[in-house]
């Protein structure tokens, strides 16, 4: 009798060839996480070397946002039409063109260029690496393996900062973008020969050879051949945009949305901004990416904290508690402080609830959309909600300009957390009311 691919996995123990999925992608979101924060410990170096102010910036600060908001959408997209890993693999090709390219610039307009480039890629990879671990886990370990997932991100920030700090005390910022497009070309041989595409991706939708592709990864993960595939998965013809809009994805779709725009906003503010607060206050580049690094220590342990109380503890009711404690955190950071050892407690703690929120949110999207459009409907919550990121630098950096104390710009800023955690209420509301039988 013919099985399902996804109920088999579902249903089973993760499998060797499972788990190496699942930490390739998270190694994948690693190298995102390095290659977002590299203009963040470069900032200092480029201000001195350029020699421009906050306001601008801020701008490069946040021009790889506007690149990781189309990519999400577009990349998104293609890994749900083309498939999970040739996505990945030309995202891959994408951030490594660009982390090289940024290198060797000369004007500030060719760095913004080469960083929307690479936003391009790292949006992409991140929708599809959030499909690929959701259809590779098995029921019980889903929620988990996607948290893991995310916690990639602090994660290659706290090994790519270290390297960093230590380059930054003999080399010039541009040391950091060959470093980074040196690992990003390392990992396209890794996806290439270690990576198996998705099952669920095989059986819905159906590339050539999709059978005789879908038994060789069930054969490897212990499992038997099925003989013929099992029957289509109604699939969605419409864009990524009419999806969002769709009567039955767009009230869910839009809390989430709002939820992840906010909290994205004030968790960018933390990170874009403290290499620069540091030096401002007389610490050498070296140090501030230390400061940096100790932020994504601690969202790193926020998340893993997360995923592992996301299964005795109600999903929801956990975001909505990191959420509010997020904005009282930032909030706190903005009351300065004079020595080095108290920057790096303070960044700590506050990189611990602000990345568990954006962490969770992964999670909610995840189970939130069917496996044929899982890609394309994480891509467009994420790539909408990147506005967030990238204007989370140049409002900042504005207030800054403007004369606004850094008190009050973390006040403003660390309020779109707040938003966040009221709108992750409406959700669980909305799921009560429409009378949800699956409960994230």
């Amino acid at each position: 009798m013919n099985k399902n691919p996804a109920s088999i996995i579902n249903a089973s123990p993760m499998s060797s060839l499972q788990i190496m999925a699942v930490v390739i992608c998270i190694a994948l979101n690693a190298l995102d996480g390095f290659d977002v924060l590299a203009i963040s410990f470069a900032s200092p170096g480029i201000a001195q070397e350029w020699g421009i102010n906050r306001a601008q910036l801020g701008i490069v600060l946040a021009m790889e946002m506007f690149g990781m908001a189309v990519g999400s959408v577009l990349l998104g997209g293609a890994a749900d039409r083309f498939g999970r890993k040739p996505t990945i693999q030309f995202c891959l090709l994408l951030m490594t063109l660009g982390m090289f390219l940024a290198a060797y610039v000369m004007t500030v307009n060719q760095l913004l260029i080469v960083r929307f480039l690479t936003g391009l890629g790292i949006g992409g990879m991140l929708a599809s690496t959030n499909a690929m671990v959701a259809e590779f886990a098995n029921q019980r370990f889903r929620h988990f393996c996607v948290i893991m997932m995310a916690t990639g991100y602090p994660i290659g920030a706290i090994i790519g900062g270290s390297v960093v700090s230590v380059l930054l005390e003999t080399h010039t910022w541009r040391a950091i973008f060959i470093f980074g497009g040196v690992v990003s070309g390392l990992f396209l041989f890794v996806v290439a020969f270690l990576l198996p595409e998705s099952v669920e991706y095989l059986s819905n939708k159906r590339p050539p050879n999709a059978l005789k592709r879908l038994n060789k990864i069930l054969l490897k993960m212990g499992s038997t051949a099925i003989n013929e595939l099992p029957p289509q998965v109604q699939t969605v013809k419409q864009s990524s945009f009419r999806i969002l809009a769709s009567e039955k994805l767009r009230g869910l779709t839009l809390l989430l949305l709002l939820a992840y725009f906010t909290q994205i906003m004030t968790f960018y503010f933390i990170l874009k901004w403290i290499p620069k607060f540091v030096v401002d206050m007389g610490f050498e580049a070296s140090q501030a990416g230390q400061v940096l690094v100790w932020a994504n220590v601690g969202g790193a342990i926020g998340a893993i904290l997360l995923g592992l109380l996301s299964s005795k503890i109600k999903l929801r009711n956990l975001l909505v508690t990191v959420l509010v404690i997020s904005f009282f955190m930032v909030s706190a950071f903005g009351l300065g402080y004079e020595s080095l050892s108290s920057l790096a407690w303070i960044s700590a703690a506050t990189g611990f609830f602000t990345n568990a929120g954006v962490v969770g949110l992964y999670a909610l999207m995840a189970q939130s959309f069917p496996s044929d459009v899982r890609a394309s409907g994480t891509g467009v919550v994420i790539g909408f909600g990147r506005g967030g990121a990238a204007l989370s630098p140049i409002i900042a950096g504005y207030l800054f300009t403007a004369g606004v104390g850094l008190q009050g710009v973390s006040i403003a800023m660390g309020a779109g957390a707040l938003v966040a955690a009221v709108a992750v209420v409406l959700i669980g509301i909305r799921q009560t009311n429409l009378g949800n039988q699956v409960s994230p």
